[in-house]
């Protein structure tokens, strides 16, 4: 099979999808599912006319994907925008489909792949961004996951790790604000909270609920970004922030600490502080070096080296920076960061535009130019 030529039919399928009614994103990841089937099914069934099969088998996972994210909107709108706090409801059969998805025969990877694409409602380009991995990576990797699971029984569930994962990533894209999931994943994890005493579930509610605190802070009316240092302390949801806490305190309590715990603990020091200026970076920094010796992320290690900015100097920072691969998503953010507070001002304006050419959604991007373009104005003609 002529995978090539495969491939130069893609721009027509899609349009071809465009034509009928399917957003751009939707159209391409529906076309991305069904070149993936083609390469499994054509080399022992090939079609007469690869154009026509192509159309047919993307539109029929279009149409699945909206009717996916239809049942999915249908759930969203019985939960507000701040979820309420107490005991969560009974529980419905989406945190049911979750632990189906995080079947024992997965990778763990693969589940939380798996799970976000089918019950989440993210596309491939999303669940590929937050894995930091290609696209195309991603999707083959949903698609073993489907076939590894198409003739096994399903009453076998996953272990709550898996479903913890997938729930934070969800979060995150609602958090994020590419797709509304935030109220979703925080209704969920109350219902997981309600059933299983479990500190790392205990840890992640009190993590969703300390950044979903400041979630009407993080942005401006006209929607750009507002930095952590810069937001309105007083529009922060002081009954989410002090549940959360709540919530934290009983799991830390346990000594059973996990990575979500930790994570908790750092966004509870961020929310404990009156302003900016008064934060306990040092105390942050203890966490992260906990962080790192729980999980051993380079996001993590990331995020320590800005914290070590804040509590020893900038360039205790770019010291620290400078263990870490430079292809690290917002690494050049971070560095233009550090720069700036340093006081090299050219650097740092360079570094700014630099990190918005790579920035991973619009108002990302419209920060960091926003960024480089304050620098720049200070620079002497």
């Amino acid at each position: 099979m002529n995978e090539s030529l495969l491939r130069e039919l893609v721009p027509a399928v899609i349009a071809v999808l465009v034509r009928r009614g399917a957003d751009f994103a939707s159209a391409e990841d529906a076309v991305q599912e069904a070149l993936i089937k083609a390469l499994e099914t054509w080399p022992k069934d090939p079609p007469r006319d690869q154009k026509a099969w192509l159309v047919t088998a993307a539109w029929r996972r279009f149409l699945d994907a909206a009717r996916a994210e239809s049942s999915r909107r249908g759930r969203e709108l019985v939960v507000h925008e701040e979820p309420p706090a107490g005991p969560a409801p009974a529980v419905d059969d989406t945190l049911q489909l979750y632990f189906l998805c995080a079947h024992p025969s997965l990778t763990p990877a693969s589940a939380v792949a798996l799970t976000l694409r089918a019950v989440g409602g993210l596309t491939t380009r999303q669940i590929a961004e937050a894995y930091l991995v290609p696209e195309a990576t991603m999707a083959q990797r949903i698609s073993r996951a489907k076939r590894t699971i198409a003739d096994v029984r399903l009453d076998q569930p996953g272990d709550v790790a898996t479903v913890l994962r997938v729930l934070y990533l969800v979060f995150n894209e609602g958090y994020s604000g590419d797709v509304d999931l935030a109220a979703e994943a925080i209704r969920l994890a109350r219902q997981l909270a309600a059933a299983i005493a479990h500190p790392e579930v205990a840890g992640l509610l009190a993590l969703m609920l300390l950044h979903h605190a400041r979630r009407a802070a993080r942005t401006a009316p006209d929607g750009s970004l507002v930095p952590l240092a810069q937001q309105d302390r007083g529009r922060w949801n002081t009954r989410l922030i002090a549940e959360g806490i709540d919530i934290l305190q009983a799991a830390l309590a346990r000594d059973q600490l996990g990575e979500f715990q930790a994570q908790a603990a750092i966004a509870a020091l961020h929310a404990d502080a009156p302003t900016a200026a008064e934060t306990d970076w040092v105390q942050i920094v203890e966490w992260y070096d906990e962080l790192v010796r729980l999980t051993d992320s380079p996001v993590v290690r990331l995020n320590r080296a800005v914290a070590v900015g804040e509590a020893d100097g900038p360039r205790a920072g770019l010291a620290a920076l400078t263990t870490l691969d430079a292809s690290l998503p917002r690494y050049t953010a971070v560095a233009a960061y550090l720069h700036e507070r340093d006081g090299d001002m050219e650097t740092a304006a360079r570094l700014y535009a630099e990190a918005a050419h790579k920035a991973p959604n619009l108002a990302e991007r419209d920060h960091l130019t926003r960024q480089a373009a304050r620098l720049n104005a200070r620079q002497p003609r």
